[in-house]
């Protein structure tokens, strides 16, 4: 059974840093492009950072320079690294493949981990 289990976030003042992990299973995690993708109450799901199987990452320009996806396939994991955090990264944030994310035909989805950007 797929499943993408979320944690690391919490609450943070701005400039302040997370680090996210998700581990993954009931899939060949090895194959697979990941990412990140985030949601803030009343906006749609956004793609933030995609890492390929082979290791090329890529960041939406809001939070490049700032996020560090990296991946380790013998654990199954893959992590976010965030710095410099702004009120606008507030969101939960859930792992899964990209560009689409889907498995064997299904969209899953884990409980994502929520991150406040707050003073």
């Amino acid at each position: 059974q797929v499943q993408l289990v979320e944690s690391g976030g919490g609450l943070v003042q701005p400039g302040g840093s997370l680090r996210l992990s998700c581990v993954a299973s009931g899939f060949i995690f090895s194959i697979y492009n990941m990412g990140w993708y985030r949601q803030a109450p009343g906006k749609q799901r956004e793609l933030v950072a995609g890492i390929t199987n082979g290791g090329s990452t890529n960041y939406v320009d809001s939070v490049k320079g700032r996020f560090t996806i990296s991946r380790d396939n013998a654990k199954n994991t893959v992590s976010l690294q965030m710095t410099s955090l702004k009120p606008e990264d507030t969101a939960v944030y859930y792992c899964n493949t990209t560009p689409y994310p889907q498995i064997r035909y299904r969209e899953y989805w884990g409980q994502g981990t929520q991150v406040t950007v707050s003073s």
